[in-house]
C-alpha cells in the first residue's frame, strides 16, 4: 500500500515538474515569439495533437493556410519551431552566414551518416563543401552519363515486363535503379541492386532509410532512451554493421588501386576525389571519407528516387505533356538514327527540363528542412531567439498563388524561358537556397 502511494506521489511530482518546466519555457519563448501566429498549444503536449493524423505535410500546409506564412509550432520537449513560407523572411534566412547548422531533427541520421555534408556543423560543412564541390561540376557530370544509361536500360527491361498489368508501383524499381547509379557514380563499385534486390547491402540501405524517416515522425522513438528498447534499434545496429563494413572495404580497395597503379588510376567518382584530397594533405580522415560516401548513398538515391517517380507519375497523368516530351526527345536525341544521349543533347531538352522543374515544384523531394538558430535572428523589428528551430516549408512555398497562379495545377509552361518572370530566389527552393543549398543543384 505504501509502495503504491510512493510511486503515485513520484509520478505526480514528475508530472507537476514537467508542467512547470513547460510553462516556464513557453513564457520565456513567448516574449520573443508573440508576434507569430499559430495554433493554440496545450500544456506539455504543445501542438502535437495537430499532427495526430500522421500526415505531416498536409498538417503543416493546413496550419499555414489557417495562420499565415510565418507560424510557430510547439512540440513536447523540443525547442520552439518557426515554420516559414514568407519570402521576405526566407531571403533573410538564406542570406545569413550564421544559419548554417542543421536542426536537432537530423540527429537520427548520425549513427549512419555521422557528420557528412548533409548534417555537418557550420565550419566542418564549409571545409567539406569546398572539397567535394568539384565532383559536381558540369564538366564532371558528363562522365556519368554512361553510368546513367547503363542502369536505366536495366530499369526499362524490368518495367517492360509490367506492360499491360494495369497500375504499377514504380517506386521500388526506380529506387533500385538509383541505388545502382549512386553506388557506381559515388564509389566506383557495382552492387547490381536491380538484379539482386535481396542482397544484405541493398536491404540494409532500405532499412536505414525506413528507420530514419520513421524516427523523425514518431514522438516516442525520438527519445534515445526509449528508442533503445524498440525492435528498430536492434535492426539499425545490424544494418549499420553491414553498411559501414561495405563502405570501409570499398575505401580500402580504392586506396590500394590508387597506390598500386603506375598510371592515373583515379576516376571521376566522389570517393576517388576524396582519397586524392587526403593524399594531397587536405586533412580528411578515413572515417570522414566513409561518412561522406554514406551521406551521398542516402541523400542521393532517396531524393532522386522520389523525383523520378513523381516525374513519371505526372507524365502518366498528363498524356498531352508526355506526348510533347516524346516529340522533343525524338527530334533531339533520336534524330539522324543516332540513339545516343550525349551531354550536349541533354542540355537542349528544354521542355523536359520544364517538366522536371514543375514536378519538383509540386512534389519537392525534401518538402521540409530545418535550421537551428545559434544566435538571435533579426527580421525587421522582430527577433527569432537563439535555440529556435527554423522550419523551411518548401512544399508550402511552392503553392503560393501569388507566385504560381492555380498552384495545384501541373503546368510545365511556367518554366519555359519565355514565360518565366523575375522571381525571388526564395520562391522556388526544391534544393534549398543560399549558403547551404544542395551541392547537386
Amino acid at each position: 500500500m505504501y509502495l503504491y502511494i510512493l510511486i503515485t506521489a513520484i509520478c505526480l511530482t514528475l508530472l507537476m515538474l514537467l508542467i512547470i518546466q513547460w510553462f516556464r519555457d513557453y513564457y520565456t519563448n513567448e516574449k520573443y515569439l508573440d508576434w507569430i501566429n499559430g495554433a493554440r498549444p496545450l500544456p506539455v503536449l504543445g501542438n502535437a495533437l495537430e499532427f495526430i493524423s500522421g500526415d505531416v505535410i498536409s498538417e503543416f500546409y493546413r496550419l499555414h493556410q489557417q495562420h499565415g506564412p510565418i507560424i510557430k509550432i510547439l512540440l513536447p520537449f523540443q525547442p520552439p519551431n518557426v515554420s516559414v513560407t514568407d519570402h521576405a523572411l526566407l531571403e533573410t534566412i538564406f542570406r545569413s552566414a550564421a544559419l548554417l547548422n542543421k536542426s536537432n531533427d537530423y540527429r537520427f541520421t548520425h549513427p549512419w551518416l555521422g557528420h557528412g555534408l548533409l548534417t555537418a556543423p557550420g565550419e566542418r560543412w564549409k571545409k567539406h563543401r569546398k572539397l567535394i564541390a568539384p565532383a559536381f561540376s558540369f564538366e564532371k557530370s558528363q562522365y556519368f552519363i554512361d553510368i546513367f544509361e547503363k542502369h536505366s536500360c536495366v530499369l526499362l527491361e524490368k518495367l517492360s515486363k509490367k506492360v499491360g498489368e494495369g497500375t504499377v508501383n514504380i517506386y521500388p524499381y526506380i529506387n533500385l535503379c538509383t541505388l545502382d547509379i549512386i553506388c557506381e557514380a559515388a564509389m566506383g563499385t557495382t552492387i547490381n541492386a536491380q538484379s539482386n534486390d535481396k542482397s544484405d547491402y541493398v536491404y540494409s540501405v532500405k532499412e536505414m532509410c525506413r528507420i530514419v524517416i520513421g524516427r523523425s515522425l514518431s514522438i516516442p522513438k525520438s527519445f534515445d532512451f526509449l528508442y533503445q528498447f524498440t525492435k528498430d534499434f536492434y535492426k539499425q545496429n545490424k544494418a549499420l554493421k553491414i553498411l559501414h563494413e561495405y563502405s570501409r572495404n570499398v575505401i580500402e580497395f580504392r586506396k590500394k588501386v590508387l597506390l598500386g597503379s603506375s598510371e592515373q588510376a583515379s576516376s571521376n567518382t566522389l570517393l576517388d576525389l576524396l582519397l586524392d584530397s587526403k593524399e594531397t594533405k587536405v586533412g580528411i580522415s578515413d572515417s570522414e571519407i566513409r561518412e561522406e560516401v554514406d551521406t551521398f548513398m542516402f541523400a542521393g538515391h532517396d531524393t532522386v528516387t522520389s523525383a523520378i517517380s513523381f516525374i513519371l507519375y505526372c507524365l502518366a497523368m498528363h498524356p498531352q505533356v508526355q506526348e510533347r516530351v516524346v516529340k522533343e526527345m525524338e527530334a533531339i536525341l533520336w534524330s539522324h538514327n543516332l540513339n545516343v544521349a550525349t551531354y550536349g543533347r541533354l542540355q537542349k531538352l528544354r521542355y523536359l527540363e520544364a517538366v522536371i522543374k514543375e514536378t519538383l515544384r509540386l512534389y519537392p523531394s525534401v518538402p521540409i528542412y530545418c535550421r537551428r538558430v545559434v544566435e538571435d535572428l533579426h527580421f525587421g523589428d522582430q527577433v527569432i531567439p537563439a535555440n529556435t528551430t527554423i522550419v523551411i516549408f518548401a512544399y508550402g512555398v511552392h503553392r503560393c498563388p501569388k507566385t504560381y497562379p492555380e498552384p495545384e495545377k501541373f503546368d510545365p509552361n511556367r518554366f519555359l524561358t519565355e514565360n518565366q518572370s523575375a522571381a525571388s530566389t526564395s520562391s522556388y527552393i526544391p534544393f534549398s537556397a543560399g549558403y547551404r543549398s544542395c551541392i547537386g543543384s
